[in-house]
């Protein structure tokens, strides 16, 4: 299908795009534009005005600072998949980055607007959340930070008011024992995930799991945070026991709904069994 008219505009600063947004309650913003020009094209989204912040200058970066991996909402994927930095110590975004779409989407998509869109299917989410990331959202009043477990509050539907912008994604810096991995299950390559799951977790010197941070993709309406499991493992040595036991946790909390991709049961099913390899795969580069 056609989109219908529309105004474009491109501004250059971030306070022009916030007064932009302020002035126009029916405008979009247009960052990477592949969640948003599909919904264009079906007529899901019909802005009167498209507000591009693809040439904001600031908003691209990745870099270590004050505790923190900072990574600018304009930062594409494929910087995040070349960056040596996110390869030697943040393997379960190095892990997501890869799994996105295809080459040609990573040169274009953001990580912010994969965050913004709240797209359950979608994979940062689920690794921010298991991450314990802060989001960055930035008004007419200045910038304020929004812990991930508030940042989805339904589907498609994130904290953030019209007249505001994601600027920077927080996660935790990188110390030793910590480990990470991301698994998913798709159809064909660059399709969204039939089943995800993001782990990242610290162990101590003696091999206990001291904390655990572990989310599901596309397995309900916003991204799973799986609390009772992470508290299951929190304090173990992830013995087989232990992980047995705390994947069931996951798979319950769990909401597949039967589509194309597969069943309730087959998913549930997945849960178990992707969660399982990946916080062993985890835990091998935590003690790495």
């Amino acid at each position: 299908m056609i989109p219908p008219q529309f105004d474009y505009i491109s501004p250059q600063t971030l306070p022009e795009a916030l007064t932009l947004l302020g002035n126009n309650p029916d405008a979009k913003v247009l960052a990477g534009g592949h969640s948003l020009i599909p919904m264009l094209k079906f007529r899901l989204a019909t802005p009167t005005l498209l507000v591009d912040i693809g040439r904001l200058a600031g908003l691209s970066y990745i870099r270590e600072e004050d505790g923190w991996l900072k990574i600018g909402a304009l930062t594409v994927e494929s910087a995040i998949d070349k960056s040596s930095l996110i390869h030697s110590k943040y393997p379960l975004l190095s892990d997501a980055a890869r799994m996105i779409a295809d080459p040609i989407v990573r040169n274009k998509a953001t990580v912010g607007g994969n965050l913004a869109h709240a797209d359950p299917a979608n994979d940062h989410p689920a690794v921010m959340l298991a991450y314990g990331a802060e989001i960055v959202v930035t008004g007419v009043a200045g910038p304020k930070t929004i812990p991930i477990t508030e940042f989805f509050v339904g589907p498609f539907t994130p904290a953030i008011s019209h007249a505001e912008l994601l600027t920077e994604i927080r996660i935790p810096a990188h110390k030793p024992g910590d480990g990470g991995s991301y698994i998913k299950i798709e159809r064909k390559v660059g399709d969204y995930a039939t089943a995800g799951v993001a782990v990242q977790l610290h162990v101590t010197a003696d091999g206990t799991c001291d904390k655990i941070g572990l989310a599901l993709t596309n397995l309900g309406l916003t991204p799973i945070h799986c609390v009772a499991a992470m508290a299951a493992l929190t304090g173990t040595k992830l013995t087989d026991a232990d992980l047995k036991h705390a994947v069931a946790l996951a798979a319950e909390v769990a909401e597949p709904q039967d589509d194309y991709r597969g069943t309730e049961e087959y998913k549930r099913s997945l849960v178990r069994t992707i969660t399982t390899r990946a916080i062993k795969a985890a835990l091998v580069r935590a003690k790495a």
